[in-house]
């Protein structure tokens, strides 16, 4: 059990064998640090229950804390707050339990939990709107494993509806002499294409254009998303060969970005489920006709909003994108038994997440107890405070945001770093800025990107980070180089005790970032903690240290804060650079 964790429980003991009723007891970091390191709000609340003056009780229970020798002092203060300010001892033994800990976070009791992320859609651009949702679910995939939980991470590809009908008859009506769209071709194999990803990227937005302006290539368009939605054999094909082009670009800039994904599966992987799901729907009595479609309805008698029907069959009889999301829960729920399943996704796509969610616990595909959560993004927007754009105003790329970031970064790399290194010290600069940039604030509110004020290494930036990360790890080599050894034994003043009292967050922190579904508390808290830390740093002349008590606990002190920043980094999937 971590140290505040041991408090807390320690405190809601003194307070039931004093009959107050209390379910859990929150200690949290004192807003007013001259009168206490931590305080307890609990007691004005407490008081009011027992009929008690709130003042008089707490000062009952803090004459109580005083016997503890962990504490060096209690008080109280304002309306009922306790104060409690820790002895040294008490907070170099913790340090040293997490220092020789391997495993610096308490695991929670396990669940299996399915997250939704990524999302792109086969055959167009990955854009700096498919940032977020990638930077959010892996950083929290990665958080729960940390915690203990099992989690299977999805890409769920958009690789099934009309933007393939429209790819593929663009396409048709480009090379019309392939293969493919003979009609004696009999063929499974991954066609060679004469396009590239650049080209697929272009086609889609053309053959959407004429959809819009030419009815008759848009019914050609929703025949052929039929015809491949039945297994035809020439568009399958086509299919195959268009996936195998734009998933190894997509593929590549994921690398770029440390994100990795457990499932590749998309749409597409839900056909094999939908006809047994449709039957289960159709036996139970969900699915109703309406205006030549069929749909389920979700609507709820306490709605102070208007939620339509789930669309399972559009009236030309092709699934709809809807029907694919349910199905791919169906098989989730039948073939993967989660207890909870997330979709990280815009915080514009939470009605359709209602809708999907409503129908899967009223049909019954999933268990009443399996938790369904929808996870809510704001967007990335330019220094105008619209969505972020190129200087044309044309969607940017991810690739070519990716590249533009690397260019400020690479100007911040001492001169004496070149070559190949440079060139890969740079790109991991430059995905370590994007990434905590946009993890810095609460997901669901949109934020401005500022390259020039994410990129400066003295903000509360990535790079800040990542240089402190790398200076610790210089100071430990040289330390290990010397044979200085390090453990905590003696705190001097506020510089250092300051900075151990940051580390006591760090659990509280993680399993808060958890239950919010949120990363800023995570990134808040590590540049709190290097903030402390370098402040200590320059305060100290850590290896000329004459006492060699003060000496080995600052060399301990600067151990655990890099184990702890390697461990959050891991977290937010963000690398460390060799030097900068």
């Amino acid at each position: 059990m971590n140290f505040i964790k041991k408090q807390e429980e320690y405190i809601k003991k003194v307070l039931l064998e004093n009959n107050y009723d209390v379910e859990s007891v929150g200690l949290i970091p004192s807003s007013r640090p001259d009168l206490g390191e931590y305080q307890f709000n609990g007691m004005m609340a407490l008081a009011k229950k027992n009929k008690e003056n709130p003042i008089a009780s707490a000062n009952k229970i803090a004459d109580i804390l005083k016997t503890n020798e962990e504490y060096e002092s209690v008080s109280v203060a304002g309306p009922g707050f306790i104060n409690i300010t820790f002895q040294n001892n008490a907070l170099l033994n913790e340090a040293n339990r997490l220092l020789s800990n391997d495993n610096l976070v308490t695991k929670e009791p396990s669940k299996k939990i399915i997250i939704d992320y990524g999302g792109p859609n086969v055959a167009k651009i990955l854009h700096v709107g498919h940032l977020r949702s990638a930077n959010i679910g892996e950083a929290l995939k990665r958080l729960a494993r940390k915690l203990g939980h099992e989690v299977i991470g999805d890409i769920h590809l958009g690789d099934y509806g009309l933007q393939m009908g429209l790819v593929m008859l663009e396409i048709q009506t480009r090379y019309p002499n392939l293969s493919c769209f003979q009609n004696d071709f009999e063929g499974n194999e991954v066609l060679d294409l004469p396009i590239t990803n650049d080209d697929l990227i272009d086609i889609y937005p053309i053959a959407s254009g004429k959809s819009k302006n030419d009815q008759e290539f848009l019914e050609k368009a929703r025949e052929i998303t039929y015809l491949f939605q039945n297994n035809h054999k020439g568009y399958k094909a086509l299919w195959r060969s268009i996936m195998n082009i734009s998933l190894a670009d997509m593929k590549e800039i994921y690398q770029k970005l440390n994100i990795e994904f457990d499932l590749w599966n998309g749409e597409s992987d839900a056909e094999t489920f939908i006809p047994e799901m449709l039957e289960y729907l159709r036996k139970e009595n969900a699915i109703i006709p309406s205006e030549g479609a069929e749909v389920i309805e979700v609507k709820e008698e306490n709605d102070k909003l208007e939620i339509p029907p789930l669309l399972i069959i559009k009236t030309n009889k092709t699934v709809s994108y809807q029907t694919t999301d349910l199905a791919t829960l169906w098989d989730r729920a039948h073939n993967m038994n989660p207890d909870e399943v997330w979709y990280v996704a815009d915080k514009r796509q939470e009605l359709h997440f209602t809708q999907i969610f409503r129908a899967a616990h009223k049909t019954k595909i999933v268990k009443e107890n399996t938790k369904l959560e929808f996870i809510g993004f704001g967007t990335m927007n330019g220094l105008d405070g619209r969505p972020f754009k190129t200087r044309d105003g044309g969607v940017m790329s991810l690739r070519n945001l990716i590249n533009e970031v690397e260019k400020v970064t690479d100007t911040k790399i001492i001169p004496s770093i070149m070559g190949e290194e440079r060139k890969k010290v740079s790109e991991t600069i430059s995905v370590g800025t994007l990434k905590f940039a946009d993890l810095l604030s609460h997901r669901a509110t949109d934020y401005i990107f500022d390259l020039e004020k994410f990129s400066d290494a003295n903000g509360k930036t990535g790079p800040f980070i990542l240089y402190s990360t790398v200076r610790m790890r210089s100071l430990l080599k040289k330390a290990e180089e010397e044979k200085i050894q390090y453990n905590f034994v003696e705190l001097k003043d506020k510089t250092d005790k300051t900075v151990i009292l940051q580390v006591l967050q760090l659990q509280k922190v993680l399993e808060k970032s958890l239950q919010e579904k949120s990363l800023h508390e995570i990134t808040d808290f590590l540049y709190n903690l290097n903030n402390c830390y370098n402040n200590f740093y320059g305060m100290n002349r850590i290896l000329t240290e004459e006492n060699e008590n003060l000496k080995q606990t600052w060399i301990a002190l600067t151990k655990l804060v890099y184990e702890i920043n390697l461990l959050i980094l891991d977290i937010l999937a963000i690398k460390v650079p060799t030097r900068m």
